[in-house]
């Protein structure tokens, strides 16, 4: 593990073009599986998740050119492993749940020995992916292993989520478009991540309504074929970026910032004194003035941010609008409506001398704009709050230590070396 020197200080300046989203990336690698033919995804970020699942499926049969200083992969299935052999599907890596969806329409039994496991946020369910397995016309057994046997064909079916899991609509989405017949779902998930992976299996062929909405409808078709298809940028990465010009009194420019995905993010930055102007796709934001909260028309109430799935502001985008307040004059409660360890590294927060109140595991009030300290604080395994610590770090006079940051590779390609571009003052050590 690595850790991050950071000499704060310095205002960020200059153009940066995003990388393509990670999320996309996973499953859109996945969908793949669902034809012979060769596809090839432009925009695909070099990342740590990514090439782990590379090597898995190059281990599983999968011919694959990757041209990274292009960010160009071309990927040709014909020759996938029908099974795992004896160790069964290999559940514990990242993102290969993401496998089970196409997969079971390819090797028609599936075995994982693997327990369940989680991450920092909380433990991630399987049960609504076997759900959806189920409603499609897969069985599921499990007597010591668990096993996903398709007799024949899955055949469309119908189902309500109890929650919109951006993973287990991507799963039932990648199972329901080779499956007979027409299968709905209900509170799907409909992220960027999500439509991206809906419009490339459009592209092959596939035959999906209501991208973008709660109620995805899918009518099964025999066959996909090959195509070409470029990932969106990633919103994520956007925001941090319009964050760190807004929190160092810079002047960034990002290319590449589709404008419809960002009304609600817009939104929330107006609330810090921060208003986003836009030249064509370019989001600039420049000289913010001063930092602050603003105050609800409702004045015994604190300004609040709330959030949820899609279309709510995204969860993981939350650390990246704490690490603004702690910047800013002001006090805002944050409410994470979806993971119960969604706050847990808050205490490396306050190691620089923020001022933050934990109510509960879901929310937590920030009391803004304190004198704060270079420090010493511990990465959490969570990509964005890692990325808060950093932004935080970057406004702080003095030399800061982020231990065991790693984690930021896991979601920002080249991210360090184009934050040193803008002006700061970032190295690797250890």
């Amino acid at each position: 593990m690595s850790d991050l020197l950071v000499r704060g200080g310095n205002q960020l300046r200059g153009e940066v073009t995003p990388a393509g989203n990670k999320n996309s990336a996973l499953p859109i690698l996945c969908a793949t599986l669902l034809t012979n033919e060769t596809v090839t995804i432009k925009n695909f970020p070099d990342l740590t998740d990514v090439t782990k699942l590379i090597e898995l499926m190059i281990s599983m049969g999968s011919k694959i050119k990757w041209n990274k200083e292009k960010n160009i992969l071309t990927i040709n299935n014909s020759d996938f492993k029908n099974n795992f052999g004896d160790e069964g599907f290999p559940l514990g890596m990242r993102g290969a749940i993401l496998l089970l969806g196409p997969l079971i329409s390819r090797m028609k039994s599936i075995e994982v020995k693997e327990e369940i496991g989680g991450c920092s946020l909380g433990i991630r369910e399987l049960d609504p992916h076997l759900e959806v397995f189920e409603a499609l016309g897969a069985k599921i057994s499990n007597n010591g292993t668990l096993k996903i046997d398709v007799k024949d064909k899955l055949k469309g079916g119908f189902l309500w989520q109890d929650y919109m899991s951006v993973t287990t609509t991507e799963n039932f989405v990648m199972a329901a478009v080779k499956a007979n017949g027409v299968s709905t779902m209900v509170n799907a998930a409909s992220e960027p991540h999500v439509q991206d992976l809906c419009n490339i299996l459009i592209s092959m062929g596939a035959k999906i309504e209501g991208i973008g909405s709660s109620k995805l409808v899918v009518t099964g078709v025999e066959e996909l074929h090959g195509t070409e298809f470029t990932i969106t940028s990633d919103h994520h990465e956007i925001t941090t970026l319009l964050a760190l010009a807004a929190m160092t009194n810079g002047n960034i420019k990002v290319n590449n910032s589709i404008k419809e995905h960002f009304p609600l993010i817009n939104k929330t930055f107006s609330k810090f004194n921060v208003n986003i102007k836009y030249e064509g796709d370019t989001a600039i934001v420049k000289d913010v003035e001063k930092l602050k909260i603003k105050e609800p028309y409702t004045k015994n109430l604190l300004q609040k941010l709330e959030a949820a799935p899609w279309p709510y502001f995204p969860t993981d985008l939350m650390p990246l609008m704490i690490a603004l307040a702690v910047k800013s004059d002001g006090s805002m409660m944050f409410w994470n409506k979806l993971y119960e360890g969604g706050f847990f590294w808050i205490p490396e927060m306050i190691k620089f001398g923020a001022h933050i109140v934990m109510c509960d595991p879901h929310r937590i009030i920030v009391f803004g704009n304190k004198p704060l300290r270079a420090a010493s604080v511990d990465a959490p395994n969570i990509i964005r709050a890692t990325v808060a610590l950093l932004m935080v770090a970057l406004t702080i006079e003095g030399e800061s230590v982020i231990k065991n940051a790693d984690t930021i590779k896991r979601a920002h390609p080249n991210f360090i070396e184009n934050l040193n571009k803008l002006g700061a003052n970032l190295k690797w050590i250890n």
